[in-house]
């Protein structure tokens, strides 16, 4: 059973930075994936970062120069920065762990609304 909490989310200019936090309580396995997807309305959800245990990344093109995914692995807690946000990244962020022990786990999600 994995608990995980979102922060972070809210309105910002374009141009401007975020930054999301993600925070897993329960039974984390130590070897794991979590990241981040989104879904804007009428759009299918998509993946925008992921980070593995290790500390390897996979960002999506979208959101590559622009976003920087990290772990602190001892606070079980992953973190987005967002900077030079565009309105085409107004979505539902959500947080995702994943591993082979235990089912996915989703966060409940936080707004990112970016005005033009």
């Amino acid at each position: 059973q994995v608990q995980l909490v979102e922060s972070g989310g809210g309105l910002v200019q374009a141009g401007g930075s975020l930054r999301l936090s993600c925070a897993a309580s329960g039974n984390i396995f130590r070897v794991n994936t979590m990241g981040w997807y989104r879904q804007a309305p009428g759009k299918q959800r998509e993946l925008v970062a992921a980070i593995t245990s290790t500390g390897s990344i996979n960002y999506a093109d979208s959101v590559k120069g622009r976003f920087t995914l990290s772990r602190d692995n001892a606070k079980n807690t992953v973190y987005l920065q967002m900077n030079s946000l565009r309105p085409e990244d107004t979505a539902v962020y959500y947080c995702k762990l994943s591993s082979w022990v235990s089912r996915d786990s989703w966060g409940q999600g936080t707004q990112v609304t970016v005005s033009s």
